[in-house]
This record gives C-alpha cells, sequence and structure tokens, in this order.
C-alpha cells in the first residue's frame, strides 16, 4: 500500500510553496526504477550526504552545513553488487560508512569511503547463528543500529555498528508477561512474529497503514520506546535502554466501555500516550502522560453523537481510490470496528495534528482465466484496502482548535510537491533544524535536485484579495494525497 497524505488546496496554479531548489547536480542512473537513494546528515559536523547508486556505480555527494557542494567520489558497486542498502554511519574520521545487505538479511558487507583520498575499504559481517531475523533499522548520533529477534528466545538483539566495530546487547522480555483479553498466556515471540513491530518516525506524519500496526517502536534519545496494543484493555509498553539494555515495563489502561471494544490502538508523541477504542457504538479517545500515567484528555462520543473536535469530513478510502464521505458518526463507527485502529499525532510547534482512523489490508492471488494460459499455473498476488479516517487539531493543552487558519507546514508543501510531480523516481525526506530537504532523482532532466521546504506559503498575486486567505481554510486530510 503506498504511503497517503494530507492536503486539499484551492489555486494551487496561482501559489508558489515555500520551497527553494538549494542544489542541483547532473546525474545519469542506470535503471532508475533499480536505483536506492539516501540522505543523511553527519550530526557533529553538519554535513549533510546524498548516495545515489544504479547496478553499476555510486555516487556520493557531500555538501556543507549551507547545503553548498564540497566533495564528490564515484565508485564501483563491484562489492555490493544485488545488495540492499539499508543503512550507513559516520566514523570519527568523517569517512561515510555504507551497510549493504544480501536479499535474505544474512551478511552485511561494510563499505567505508574515504572522500580525500577516493579509496573506499570493504568489511564482510556474517550474523551470528543465534540470529533469527531483523526487526528493523535506525540511525542515531552517526551510528547505525540493527534491531533483531533471537531465535527460540524471547531476546531481541542490538546491533550497534559504529567505526568498522560492532557490539551487541541482548534485551531479555522472558521476565514479563503477555495475556490475550481471555487472560491465556503466549510468548513474546509468538506476539512479535505475529504482529511484527512496525517502526514509527518521531519526525515525520506517519500515515494510518504504518499506526494501525498492533506493535509499535520509537526511538527517543538512548531509548526505545516500544508500544504493545494486542489487548482489548491495556495497552503495554516497554522502555528499552540503549547504553545498559535495561527494560523497564508500563501499563496504560484503554478507555473503559460498556460495551465490548473491537479496535484500539496508540501512539506516542512527546511524552504522551494518544489511546482510541471504539466499537459500531463508541469513539474513546485518552491522552495520558507517559511519565504519571496522569489522564490529560478523555473524549467520549456515541454513535447518535456529532464529533464536535474533527477538522475534516470522515472519509472512506478503498485500495488508493478517492476517498468518499461518510456523512455520520453512525457510518464511521461501523466501518471502523471492522478494522485495525490507528491513530497518527504530528507535533508542530505547540500543536498536535491528530489523525484518527483505521487500516487493514488483504492479501489474495489472481489465477489465469484460461487452462492454457501460460500464467495460469503461477498465482499474482494482490493486494485490497481499506481505510476510514478523520482529522483534528489540538493545541498545547489538547484543546480542539476548531479551524485551521494557520500558514502551511513545510510537510504540507513537501508532500503537495510530491503529489504534482510527474518524473521523480527516486525520493529521501531529511529533517534538518525548522526545515525539511527533499532529495530527488529527475528523470526528464537526469539530474538529482535538492529543495528545501519551510512553513508558510508566499503570496504571487498580491492585488488578488482570494490568495490572501490561508491555505488552510479548506477542509483538509494528510491521508488523501499519494506521496509517489
Amino acid at each position: 500500500m503506498k504511503k497517503l497524505f494530507f492536503i486539499c488546496l484551492l489555486f494551487c496554479k496561482s501559489i508558489s510553496f515555500s520551497q527553494t531548489i538549494l542544489n542541483s547536480f547532473p546525474l545519469n542512473l542506470n535503471e532508475p526504477s533499480f536505483s536506492q537513494l539516501l540522505n543523511v546528515q553527519d550530526v557533529k559536523t553538519k554535513d549533510v550526504y546524498v548516495f545515489a547508486s544504479d547496478n553499476k556505480d555510486i555516487k556520493i555527494l557531500k555538501y556543507n552545513q549551507s547545503l553548498f557542494l564540497t566533495q564528490q567520489f564515484t565508485d564501483s558497486i563491484k562489492f555490493a553488487k544485488d545488495r540492499n542498502l539499508i543503512g550507513y554511519s559516520i566514523g570519527e574520521d568523517q569517512s561515510p560508512l555504507l551497510y549493504w545487505s544480501t536479499k535474505n538479511y544474512n551478511n552485511l558487507r561494510i563499505i567505508k569511503y574515504n572522500l580525500n583520498s577516493k579509496t573506499t575499504k570493504s568489511l564482510n559481517f556474517d550474523f551470528p547463528s543465534n540470529h533469527d531475523y531483523i526487526v528493523t533499522t535506525f540511525q542515531k548520533e552517526n551510528v547505525f543500529y540493527i534491531l533483531a529477534k533471537e531465535k527460540q528466545q524471547p531476546h531481541l538483539l542490538l546491533y550497534k555498528f559504529e567505526n568498522g566495530n560492532c557490539e551487541i546487547k541482548m534485551f531479555d522480555f522472558s521476565a514479563f508477561a503477555f495475556q490475550n483479553g481471555a487472560g491465556k498466556n503466549f510468548s513474546f515471540s509468538l506476539l512479535i512474529l505475529r504482529y511484527p513491530i512496525q517502526k514509527a518516525d518521531t519526525d515525520s506524519y506517519n500515515p494510518l497503514d504504518k499506526t494501525a500496526a498492533i506493535n509499535k517502536m520509537y526511538v527517543v534519545d538512548n531509548h526505545i520506546i516500544l508500544t504493545l496494543d494486542y489487548s482489548p484493555k491495556k495497552t503495554q509498553v516497554f522502555d528499552l535502554n540503549i547504553e545498559t539494555a535495561e527494560i523497564k515495563e508500563k501499563t496504560f489502561n484503554l478507555p473503559v466501555s460498556t460495551t465490548a471494544i473491537k479496535a484500539a490502538n496508540s501512539f506516542y508523541s512527546d511524552k504522551k500516550l494518544f489511546q482510541i477504542a471504539a466499537n459500531k457504538d463508541v469513539f474513546l479517545f485518552d491522552v495520558k502522560d507517559y511519565e504519571s500515567g496522569e489522564t490529560i484528555k478523555s473524549l467520549s462520543v456515541t454513535k447518535n453523537d456529532s464529533i464536535t473536535f474533527k477538522n475534516s469530513p470522515f472519509f472512506l478510502q478503498m485500495n488508493d481510490n478517492k476517498p468518499q464521505e461518510l456523512k455520520t458518526t453512525a457510518k464511521f463507527l461501523k466501518s471502523l470496528s471492522d478494522l485495525g485502529a490507528g491513530i497518527s499525532v504530528l507535533k508542530s510547534r505547540k500543536n498536535s495534528f491528530i489523525t484518527f482512523g483505521g487500516f487493514v489490508e488483504f492479501r489474495d492471488y489472481y489465477y489465469g482465466a484460461y487452462a492454457d494460459d501460460i500464467l495460469a499455473a503461477a498465482p499474482i498476488e494482490y493486494s485490497q484496502s481499506k481505510m476510514v479516517y478523520f482529522e483534528s487539531l489540538f493545541d498545547e493543552n489538547f484543546n480542539f482548535v476548531k479551524s485551521r487558519q494557520s500558514e502551511p507546514l513545510a510537510l504540507d508543501n513537501l508532500f503537495y510537491f510530491l503529489s504534482i510531480s510527474k518524473n521523480i523516481a527516486l525520493q529521501n525526506i531529511l529533517k534538518l533544524d525548522d526545515y525539511y530537504i527533499l532529495t530527488y532523482y529527475d528523470t526528464s532532466s537526469k539530474q538529482l535536485f535538492i529543495r528545501r521546504f519551510t512553513d508558510g506559503y508566499i503570496n504571487l498575486d498580491p492585488g488578488n484579495p482570494i490568495m490572501n486567505k490561508s491555505l488552510f481554510s479548506q477542509p483538509f486530510s494528510f491521508e488523501k494525497i499519494k506521496s509517489r
């Protein structure tokens, strides 16, 4: 399922969004659809790197803090042929290291690129025998991490790659209990196998097809926050200390309903836990302080009520088709009760943009229509998806803001640009201080572009009074625009 994003804009042809082309670089990628792109920042020097590879070479571009090109290096990828680029780190000598994985993720080729001497050094890393599978990867403070599952044990393994060395730490969940709604015990290994852990992005918008995951993780400072929403009664949260491998458990009860809850989930943001619970008759929403567990906000709506804290209509979307509007709370709740609930929170300045809803995806197979069809014996997998949602804006005290009469956010501008661009083959989004940069490859001009996106907009026609309105005086929806 493609990621879906938000915006309804009028008069878009007359408006230039707050974006600036910072750099362009001629680049002729061989087979762009099979190429890879990574845009990163050295957190110590603030230098920015772009790594663009095709099936023959990799191009490394280094920019200073002001986004001026300072160095470039082209190298063959013969040592990383037919591998996936899954991450990076920056060495103490400021040389970047890239991590290339085999398709089955059992081996890493770690290549260090020295941009000064234009040389490379390759290292080989085989995962140990107790390694089962990779859960996710992430970068923190120029260091590359892989979170993995250990075979036949209730353990998560954290691989820390730094300066060509690997340190492994183990998080042991054997001391903790996991029970379903009927009180039956099951293992941690079974839980994350059946409901894989989904990494949420703390710097960007997370669409509902991600946040509807039962188990999610967030990287915050030197901690991994793991939220488990398999129970209809509670959210079980684990705080994993990256430095010490210590695990702390917290439990947050879900909002209570007089009838059985059919869909529930949570989202962690800015030291708050946002929880929703629903069935076809009621919709419940709580905001809890993560440290104290105290409830900061609590809202309850029945199917006969109007939801007064929404800034958008109720939307129903099938696959990637145009969303349809649902007219009543009852219709929304009926659709939601059959889906996996999801909630997404984007903090911007003092406000919180929240998407409430649910998502489900079904996978099926198509077989050739005729017996003599050569494809008849080879089933083709396809997916069907369904999503319902609405969106709300809350201030710093979690009071509902009735209308969004403010300038558009940087992400609004960025996702809108993606939605109207036709020749983008590769893209990467990087947050820098109070703005975002989008690095992408344009197949038409065969160039690599870096654009900066900030909050706000520019009125190109000061004489037109319509243009003085906020872009978002119209109904809005983060889930409506498809990111290419």
